[in-house]
């Protein structure tokens, strides 16, 4: 069984800031805001939300197909994702423009800033979905917004059962828009600030969304996840990490585990078990794919 995986492919410019960005902002002065950090440590990682929840699928042992949008500069990228084992199939490369790039910087608390340049994500939609029988699932991640529309109409066409996962792209959309998501999607998966954002534009509740799919999921960083079905929540409690090193590319961690355990057929709540699992190792690492689930029970 192999998951299709909708979303970027993007080099991450990875920055940590010592100190803490809320003693360097001035609420009072937001609007002449000009502020600078000193940023001792930088790096350069492999990254985007379809590169990182594909690492994190393959790893466990599941058969990741990444479908992404490269610039001219993807060599580096393809050879990185056959080395891993990873089918290109889907990768297409794009000439004129940069692979997606994003600048993170992160505080000594673990918040972040990121600027992120779409670069040829932005004609993701170019590539289309059918219907194959070796495709069994899918994921919507964060992407251009016409190939996160075009894709979620493509999937649902074909018959694929898909977990629509907004992210950062949840602004892009309004409330009829992300409805209509919910209603083509199997599953639905955010973050805390993401799901109050989702229920805020559509009026719908999380009880009222996980009528609508079979399953919402809200992750809730050090505090575990909430698995919604069918109006009933479960608090799936978190797995404490051996060190809180980078929280970058976390959250695609705990996708690719969710991926996993849907490809298994497990619950929903056996499925978030593994993603808090997988969620606590990647955070103990930097960068979001420089991590292992060696030692790692998956049962």
């Amino acid at each position: 069984m192999a998951s299709l995986i909708c979303g970027s492919l993007a080099f991450d410019s990875i920055m940590s800031f010592e100190g803490r960005f809320a003693e360097q902002i001035l609420p009072d002065q937001l609007h002449i805001l000009n502020v600078s950090f000193l940023v001792p440590a930088l790096r350069r990682d492999f990254g985007g939300c379809a590169g990182n929840i594909a690492y994190s699928l393959k790893v466990l042992g599941g058969t990741p197909l990444p479908m992404a949008t490269l610039g001219t500069d993807a060599g580096d990228y393809l050879q990185r994702l056959e080395t891993l084992g990873i089918s290109t199939e889907f990768v297409r490369q794009v000439s004129d423009t940069y692979t997606a790039q994003a600048m993170i910087m992160t505080d000594r608390d673990n918040n972040q800033i990121t600027a992120f340049h779409p670069g040829a994500m932005m004609q993701a939609h170019i590539t289309q979905i059918e219907k194959r029988s070796d495709i069994k699932l899918a994921i919507i991640s964060p992407d251009g917004r016409d190939a996160m529309v075009q894709h979620a109409e493509q999937l649902k066409a074909a018959d694929i059962p898909f977990v629509f996962d907004p992210g950062q792209g949840l602004p892009m959309f309004d409330g009829a828009d992300l409805s209509r998501f919910i209603d083509q999607a199997t599953w639905v998966t955010v973050n805390d600030y993401e799901g109050k954002m989702l229920s805020d534009r559509t009026g719908l509740s999380h009880a009222d969304i996980s009528r609508r799919v079979q399953g919402l999921i809200v992750t809730l960083g050090a505090e575990g996840c909430e698995v919604w079905v069918d109006g009933e929540k479960t608090l799936v409690p978190p797995v404490k990490a051996a060190a809180v090193v980078d929280p970058t590319g976390c959250g695609d961690a705990w996708r690719g585990a969710l991926l996993f355990g849907l490809e298994q057929g497990w619950s929903l709540a056996k499925c978030a078990a593994l993603g808090n699992q997988v969620g606590a190792l990647k955070i103990a690492q930097r960068g979001p794919q420089n991590y292992s689930v060696e030692g790692l029970t998956i049962a």
